[in-house]
């Protein structure tokens, strides 16, 4: 089917056309300066072509919602939906071939870039078996395809032009034919301009802007300065849906009209100066009067008010009793040692009293008695008081050695094995055995403990202030000791072969 739209006559009187199966395969690009007609010249298409294709509508002044009472557009007002919403309602307008008229009005610049950049998706992203031929009209195409950034949203801005990108490079293969048109090409992103074929152009001022149209419709520089002379509706339109020449073309009437109509003179209000103040300062009838101010509060209740402010009831937090506080202490101790205690001496101290503040117990032990206490824990000791001698011996070492010499004196006094350099190590917060032997040969030095070694290599420890001393242990497990490493040579045979 072959549809052809009367869009005016030139300048001889004859007819042009609009061949409209052109127009859904190469594209629509209107330019013009605000009140040279470009609102009037996409009404002229609208009109010529509903009833023969889908036509979807972004308007962001409201000016096409009149479509709707002559040819049966619905008009979707953006302000009442979520973009979810308008996102849903596109795809649905593909499925259902509806023509539409998204009206803009009523959203600040950012929240109409967002929706429009919503219905384009969902025109764009339709299924494969919803791609029917529609025609994409987007007015002031320069606010959703800005040139450079703006005072909108990065967001919204990469977000729209995206959507207007799609719609003019990729949307003639899923049947969607756009129509954009702008006030400044200089003000249109280049890659959205670039993919139209066809081109209407009107008044226009600026010299940039005259000459790109000038390039557009193949006209030399010389040339250009008569898109500054062209009268409101009428424009210079090139492309294969319309002439293949430059041609002249004064627009058509149309029957429906814009809300917002251009403005004309119309007599001022017969009144003189007394009675138009009369009219301007004149009391409001359907309003209640103001209230009255509140009366002032004296200076010294404020001062009072402040001094002694009224805080709302907390409630108490529980306390454990006296009896409780060792208990939970010994505890959270236990926790923590069971745990790895890994963590930096703040962080762990830290730890420690959060954890204890939940279970009842606030304040409970300073930075010096935790690190003692915490020693203790890792050495195995839960009763203070039965090793308050060792524990005295080791107070003239830096806390982080006390762990490791209150392990050294459970073991003596248990007669239990020595412990080995990886037991002490951990004890000291290291992983290096080479530390805890420097380590233990320090404490040695102090005269604290008294390190022998056998011929077996084996390890014990003697405490000579309490008489306590450990069972001999080999102190690295994963090198085989001496006797063993004399048991494990080859022995020579009777013969002394």
């Amino acid at each position: 089917m072959t549809a052809r739209i009367d869009m005016g006559a030139d300048g001889s009187g004859n007819p042009v056309h609009m061949d409209l199966e052109e127009l859904l395969a190469t594209r629509l690009l209107v330019q013009g300066n605000s009140g040279s007609g470009k609102s009037h010249l996409l009404r002229r298409l609208l009109e010529g072509s509903a009833g023969l294709v889908q036509q979807v509508v972004i308007d962001p002044e409201g000016d096409f919602v009149s479509l709707s009472d002559a040819f049966g557009h619905v008009t979707i007002e953006a302000a009442e939906y979520s973009l979810a919403d308008v996102a849903r309602i596109g795809a649905r307008i593909r499925e259902h071939r509806a023509s539409v008229v998204l009206n803009l009005e009523g959203l600040e610049l950012d929240g109409q870039m967002r929706c429009a950049a919503a219905l384009l998706g969902a025109l764009f992203d339709a299924p494969r078996e919803h791609w029917y031929p529609a025609l994409v009209v987007v007015d002031e195409a320069q606010v959703f395809a800005p040139a450079g950034a703006g005072e909108v949203s990065d967001e919204a801005r990469r977000a729209s032009l995206g959507a207007m990108t799609n719609l003019m490079c990729r949307g003639r293969k899923r049947g969607l034919a756009g129509v954009i048109a702008t006030q400044r090409l200089a003000k249109l992103a280049k890659n959205v301009a670039a993919e139209a074929s066809n081109f209407l152009m009107g008044r226009t001022f600026l010299d940039i802007d005259m000459q790109r149209a000038a390039d557009l419709l193949g006209m030399e520089r010389r040339q250009a300065e008569v898109i500054r002379d062209l009268e409101r509706g009428r424009f210079l339109a090139l492309g294969p849906a319309i002439s293949r020449r430059p041609v002249s073309i004064c627009i058509g009437a149309v029957t429906t009209a814009a809300r917002s109509a251009s403005p004309t003179l119309v007599p001022l209000p017969l009144s003189t100066a007394a009675g138009m103040e009369d009219l301007l300062f004149a009391p409001a009838t359907d309003e209640a009067p103001p209230p009255a101010p509140p009366a002032p509060v004296p200076a010294a209740d404020i001062i009072r008010s402040l001094a002694a402010p009224t805080l709302p009831n907390v409630p108490t937090a529980p306390v454990a009793g006296p009896e409780q506080q060792e208990a939970v202490i010994a505890e959270v101790l236990a926790e923590l040692v069971a745990e790895g205690a890994s963590q930096p001496p703040a962080s762990l101290f830290q730890d420690f009293q959060l954890r204890c503040r939940m279970r009842g117990v606030a304040a409970a032990l300073d930075m010096a008695a935790f690190a003692r206490r915490v020693a203790l824990a890792r050495a195995g000791i839960g009763d203070p008081e039965a090793w308050k001698e060792a524990i005295a011996l080791g107070a003239c070492l830096p806390d982080e050695m006390l762990a490791p010499f209150l392990a050294l004196a459970c073991a003596a006094r248990r007669g239990e094995a020595c412990p080995d350099d990886a037991t002490l190590a951990a004890l000291y917060g290291t992983s290096s055995t080479g530390r805890a032997r420097r380590m233990l040969a320090f404490i040695e030095e102090k005269g604290l403990v008294v390190c022998r070694t056998d011929l077996a290599g084996k390890r014990s420890v003697t405490l000579p202030h309490l008489g306590w001393t450990t069972a001999a242990a080999v102190p690295d497990p994963s090198t085989p000791s001496r006797l063993a490493r004399i048991d494990a040579r080859p022995r020579r045979s009777a013969s002394g072969r």
